[in-house]
C-alpha cells in the first residue's frame, strides 16, 4: 500500500478535456484512486518568491462523467516545494518560451517534488529536436529555413513533408509532392511564421497505413496503438481525426525501445510517446504532454495510468533513501 500523496497537476483547463480519451485525466482518476489528494492549476498561475514556488491551486475531485467530470474546491496559494510530494507538468504546448519558463520555474524545485516529467530534461528534449539523437533510425531529414536547400532536398527525395520544428499534434504538416510547385510560398509562410528553422523530411507512403504511437514508462514499453489517418488526410494524430487501432511491435520497433529507454530513465522521462511509422521509422519522442495511454488500455486492458503511478511511487523511495 502506498502513502497517500498530495499531486499537483500543471495542465489547461479542465472544463476544456475530453474526459474519454485525455491522458492527463485519466493519471488523475488513478491518483486519486490511489488515495491520493488532487490539486489543479495552470502554467500562467505559477509565482516565485524568496526562493518558494507556488501557486493558486484548487483542490480537485474527479470522475469519469461527461460534463460533470470535476469539482473544484476553494483556491489555495499551494507552495510546490513544500506542501506537493508531485507535480505532474501536462499543460499542452506549444513549446514556447512560456512553456520554457515553467520548466525553469519548476527546476528550483525538483529537489524537493518529484515532478514529472523532469522539466530540465523536458526543456533539453523538444520533440522533433531530442529525436536528432537517434538519427539511424529516422527518415531522411533536413532541419532548415533555407528554401534552395528545400529545394535540393525534394530533388533528392521526390516527395516530402514539411512542419514546424516545435509544433504538436499534427497542426501544419504539409505534403510536398515531386513538382514543389507550393514550396517556395510554404517556405515563406513558415519563415514569416517562425523564427526557428523547420523540418523537412522525406515522404513515407507507410504513413497511409498508420502512426505508431508507443508509450514508455521510466523506459520501459508499456504499450502501443496505431494511428490511421482520416480520409483524404497524410496526418493520423486522434486530434486532427485519426482513429486507432490494436497494434503489436515488429522487431525494428523493439530495438529504437530498446535503444531509447535507458536514456528515458536516466533524464527522469517518466512517461514518453514516441511516434515510429511503416513499424521503422522513428519520428518524434513525446516528452511534454504525451497521450495514448486510454487507447492502449481500451485494446489491450494495460493499466498505463496504473504503471506510471507506480513508476512514480518508486522514484519518491529512490529518493527518500
Amino acid at each position: 500500500m502506498t502513502q497517500p500523496l498530495t499531486v499537483a497537476v500543471q495542465m489547461d483547463p479542465l472544463d476544456q478535456i475530453n474526459v474519454a480519451g485525455d491522458s492527463t485525466f485519466a493519471l488523475m482518476l488513478a491518483a486519486q484512486a490511489r488515495g491520493h489528494t488532487l490539486f489543479h492549476y495552470d502554467a500562467t498561475a505559477l509565482n516565485w518568491s524568496d526562493g518558494r514556488l507556488w501557486a493558486k491551486a484548487h483542490p480537485v475531485t474527479v470522475q469519469r462523467v461527461a460534463g460533470d467530470h470535476f469539482r473544484f474546491g476553494d483556491p489555495v496559494a499551494l507552495d510546490l516545494g513544500v506542501d506537493a510530494d508531485v507535480v505532474l507538468m501536462r499543460q499542452d504546448p506549444p513549446f514556447d518560451l512560456g512553456y520554457i519558463t515553467a520548466t525553469h520555474l519548476l527546476e528550483r524545485v525538483a529537489d524537493r517534488t518529484l515532478i514529472v516529467n523532469d522539466p530540465a530534461s523536458v526543456r533539453n528534449a523538444p520533440e522533433k529536436v531530442f529525436v536528432l539523437d537517434y538519427a539511424r533510425f529516422m527518415p531522411p531529414t533536413l532541419v532548415t529555413r533555407s528554401l534552395d536547400e528545400a529545394r535540393a532536398f525534394l530533388k533528392q527525395h521526390g516527395e516530402i513533408v514539411v512542419k514546424p520544428l516545435h509544433g504538436n499534434g499534427g497542426k501544419a504538416i504539409f505534403h510536398v509532392r515531386n513538382s514543389g510547385e507550393n514550396l517556395s510560398a510554404l517556405m515563406e509562410v513558415f519563415n514569416q511564421t517562425w523564427r526557428e528553422p523547420h523540418m523537412v523530411q522525406a515522404f513515407l507512403p507507410d504513413v497511409a497505413k498508420g502512426d505508431k504511437r508507443i508509450v514508455l514508462v521510466d523506459g520501459e514499453v508499456a504499450g502501443a496503438i496505431n494511428r490511421l489517418p482520416g480520409e483524404g488526410e497524410i496526418r493520423s494524430n486522434l486530434a486532427v481525426g485519426g482513429s486507432a487501432q490494436k497494434t503489436e511491435l515488429t522487431p525494428r520497433e523493439r530495438e529504437i525501445c530498446a535503444v531509447l529507454g535507458p536514456e528515458l530513465k536516466r533524464r527522469g522521462l517518466i512517461f514518453v510517446g514516441i511516434d515510429v511509422i511503416g513499424g521503422e521509422w522513428l519520428t518524434e519522442i513525446n516528452v511534454t504532454s504525451p497521450t495514448g495511454i486510454v487507447a492502449i488500455e481500451k485494446f489491450d486492458g494495460t493499466d498505463v495510468a496504473g504503471m506510471i503511478w507506480d513508476a512514480i511511487d518508486k522514484r519518491l523511495k529512490e529518493r527518500a533513501r
